[in-house]
């Protein structure tokens, strides 16, 4: 007697995407995030006096009455305010490309994760400003310690391209190194990492901040170290506290 085996497909999810699709839609993403930093960095380059008065405030407040700048090449005036765009336009159009981002990897999520999407943005901006302005903050530290390092037979002509390019470079790399809490608790939530794992680790985990805080602060003063190495410690045991609240 013949027994004809019938198998059952599992039929596809609803949010399952082809690669064509999944690539047509990486595609969308990325155009709205360069149309919104396009537009961002075309509205810094409009207010670029305005970036200039508050990013030369830091030199002023160290050597008050001496802060002008002097150029040195025909083409530093105009590289300055392509440099002062592109980065106001990254923080102008961070939120808008850190949504497109969570709306790309969205549908890889299950639905009790993707309600942690906007806090994820939100709490992703706020960290990225506050890097930026905790640089700003401490630069004029920065600033005062270089100096007095020269001692005071040097006195000081600086070009705007290379001290901008230093402040600016300061305050992106406070800003994007104060995402780190951010990815440990995605990596948490990810199964990846576990809070007890991180907790059991955290010796090695502030010895391994303290080196990079000082071989990446473009400064090299210990007060820029500090100030990063500092938040990211403390960002270390708030993300283990954060992962054992969404644990429970």
């Amino acid at each position: 007697m013949a027994v004809r085996l019938t198998g059952r497909r599992s039929r596809p999810s609803p949010d399952a995407m082809t690669l064509s699709e999944h690539l047509g839609e990486l595609r969308r993403r990325l155009v709205v995030a360069l149309v919104a930093f396009v537009v961002a960095a075309s509205l810094a380059a409009v207010f670029y006096n305005q970036m200039l008065s508050v990013l030369q405030h830091p030199y002023c407040t160290v050597s008050p009455g001496h802060c002008q700048f002097y150029v040195t090449q025909p083409l530093d005036p105009l590289s300055l305010r392509v440099k002062m765009a592109a980065f106001g336009g990254l923080v102008l159009a961070s939120p808008i490309v850190l949504w497109e981002v969570w709306r790309f990897i969205t549908p890889g999520l299950r639905p009790n994760e993707k309600r942690y999407a906007v806090p994820f943005v939100v709490a992703s901006v706020l960290l990225f400003v506050g890097g930026c302005a905790t640089a700003y903050g401490i630069f004029p530290h920065a600033l005062a310690f270089l100096k007095a390092a020269g001692g005071p037979s040097l006195r000081e002509i600086l070009s705007p391209t290379s001290y901008l390019s230093l402040i600016l470079l300061m305050m992106l790399l406070f800003g994007l190194t104060f995402e780190f809490p951010v990815v440990l608790v995605a990596l948490e939530l990810a199964r990846v990492l576990s809070p007890a794992t991180l907790l059991r680790h955290w010796r090695w985990a502030v010895i391994i901040i303290t080196i990079v805080a000082g071989v990446f602060t473009p400064s090299s003063d210990p007060f820029s170290m500090l100030a990063l190495a500092v938040p990211l410690v403390v960002f270390y045991f708030v993300s283990i506290l954060i992962g054992k609240l969404f644990g429970r």
